[in-house]
């Protein structure tokens, strides 16, 4: 295999899949730093980049202050009611101040919530934000504040940690850790999975076949006169030139045993048995159209699986991407404020999150994975004439997974300001991810990924609410049936016993379709007392008991995914 063609490609970072994806001179010069420790779980985070930095109001619509919403962008603004597409109410139980209803679009993501499986966190920025595309994505990956400049990203000080006592990249892969630390969707390697005084922990990739294909295509270096394999002499090796080409050729080695494992966990994994969207169903510009988060997503399922359990990757963290949230213009069509570009996106990130939480669910991995959106400022609050909006500051953060705490964390935004206000750091949320989800230590969160105390909160003034954040869950297990508890229920009949009447009461969080059946105790249905569409709320039914002999009986409920049996005696 030719070396040399290997080393320009890589260096000219002209193919769709690098390692590292920065200079081989740096790569090779800069110094290797030991790890700290050995993962000792198997949990998976996903950042979702949402590139060119979205609008909040628009996903999450106020309900209380709708007025003042809709006065500060009528020609952009979700409408309320009287409308066949109008705003998805999120959760009635939660307090008024943070009541919000989804973007019409967003309907698969109400769908994930009620059972579970969303967190929002509101008002999320940094002290100072930039409002520059490339600061302030460098800023959100690096893990600092507006003035610092870290040459390290935050999951790569955090893989820095995790690893170990192996070098990386000079150990790995190994028999523990076959697989890349982390992956990055695309062809670039970004700021976040960079380690201190060393290159990045990940490798950034579309499709393993064609990795496999490349590399395994790539010809042999040869330089006549020195060496068949291209090495120089011996004397050199301890030199500059010689210590930056054996890590040059080692490089190669690396990457034909990481394309190699890729390959494989992916074709001995069965192709997903969920269907995944692929493209937007309504209007939208032609561009918007497609949906490019679901092949990014099917991969990642693909190779967490590996055909069984213990047999996909051990990669740690993914980071995949959707562009086109820099809305100045046309975020809407002018004709209906709930369709065009931005409509479009929340269709492509609820439906193809719906598609991959259903897809974990179906290969046993959902207890493993949680997904994160960033993006790198929100939208000011009120809109152009252009039908857009423009660069602002805060905005909300979306989790995804079995993991989270579901619900709403932080308040609706104060609409007369000109910006979305910071409630929440956004290393705050991470570090709580890293504590809560990744199970890392507090002290290293600290003190070696974000160096300031963002769990129970630094003491800067002006920086926002540093209160521990419920967005993920230490031990999965009850958070998520309590959760759906609270916000649906099939009351007790009251009275019971009862003679002539009872009434059947129940709560939902959720337009649906609501049938409510009386059932005899040999499980005969006897009489349907409810086959309608209910909105979210408290409903009750009076039942006629004339008809009915003394015995014990069945109420059942069915509302979308909630069921419930409750018991009713009759006494004559």
């Amino acid at each position: 295999m030719k070396r040399r063609d290997f080393i320009k490609r890589v260096s000219w970072a002209t193919v769709p899949f690098t390692i590292g994806g920065i200079p081989l001179k740096l790569m090779a010069e800069n110094p290797l730093t030991r790890m700290a420790k050995q993962s000792t779980n198997d949990r998976v985070l996903i950042i979702l980049q949402m590139h060119g930095g979205n609008d909040g109001l628009n996903c999450l619509v106020p309900v209380d202050a709708y007025d003042e919403y809709y006065s500060r962008r009528a020609n952009i603004a979700i409408p309320a009611k009287n409308s066949v597409r109008k705003m998805i109410q999120l959760d009635s139980t939660l307090p008024l101040e943070s009541q919000v209803g989804l973007h019409p679009d967003m309907a698969a993501m109400k769908e994930m919530y009620d059972i579970g499986r969303v967190c929002f966190v509101q008002g999320v920025s940094y002290k100072n934000n930039n409002g520059s595309h490339f600061r302030g994505r460098d800023i959100s990956f690096m893990g600092g504040s507006f003035d610092d400049y870290f040459s390290s990203g935050w999951v790569g000080r955090f893989l820095q940690q995790e690893f170990s006592p192996k070098t990386y990249p000079d150990d790995f892969p190994n028999e523990d850790m076959k697989d890349p630390l982390a992956i990055e969707m695309g062809s670039d390697v970004s700021l976040i999975f960079h380690q201190n005084g060393n290159i990045p922990t990940s490798i950034s990739l579309n499709d393993p076949v064609q990795f496999a294909n490349l590399v395994e295509q790539l010809e042999g270096f040869v330089d006549e006169g020195v060496d068949p394999r291209g090495k120089p002499p011996a004397f050199l090796d301890n030199s500059p030139y010689g210590r930056e080409l054996n890590w040059i050729l080692g490089l190669e080695d690396k990457s034909e045993d990481y394309a190699e494992r890729l390959y494989q966990v992916y074709i001995n994994s069965a192709a997903s048995s969920v269907t995944y969207p692929e493209r937007y169903p309504f209007n939208a510009p032609s561009g918007s159209m497609r949906n490019n988060l679901t092949p990014q997503l099917k991969l990642i399922a693909r190779l967490l699986d590996g055909g069984g359990p213990g047999q996909g990757v051990k990669t740690k963290v993914f980071l995949v991407k959707i562009g086109g949230f820099d809305t100045h213009a046309e975020q809407v069509e002018s004709y209906d404020p709930t369709m065009g570009s931005h409509a479009a996106l929340m269709y492509h990130i609820a439906s193809a999150m719906k598609a991959f939480q259903d897809d974990l669910r179906a290969r046993g991995l959902e207890d493993r994975v949680l997904t994160v959106t960033t993006s790198e400022f929100g939208r000011r609050i009120h809109s152009n004439g252009s039908y857009g909006t423009d660069h602002g500051t805060g905005g909300p953060i979306f989790m995804f997974g079995k993991g989270v705490q579901p619900g709403v964390v932080g308040k609706v935004p104060d609409l007369t300001k000109n910006n979305v206000e910071m409630q929440f750091d956004y290393r705050q949320v991470y570090a709580n991810i890293l504590k809560d989800w990744m199970l890392v230590e507090e002290d290293t969160i600290n003190n070696d990924i974000f160096f300031k105390n963002f769990i129970d909160g630094p003491k800067e003034e002006g920086s926002g609410n540093y209160e521990p954040l419920p967005v993920a869950s230490q031990v999965i297990s009850g958070t998520n049936s309590d959760f759906i508890n609270a916000r649906f229920e099939l009351k007790d009949c009251y009275p019971n016993p009862a003679n002539e009447s009872t009434t059947v009461a129940f709560h939902i969080n959720t337009t649906s379709q609501v049938n409510l059946d009386l059932y005899d105790s040999q499980g005969r249905n006897l009489k349907t007392l409810l086959d309608e569409t209910r909105e979210p709320g408290e409903h009750s039914i009076r039942l006629d008991l004339g008809e009915f002999k003394a015995g014990m009986y069945l109420i059942k409920l069915k509302s979308g995914f909630f069921k419930q049996t409750k018991k009713l005696v009759i006494q004559k």
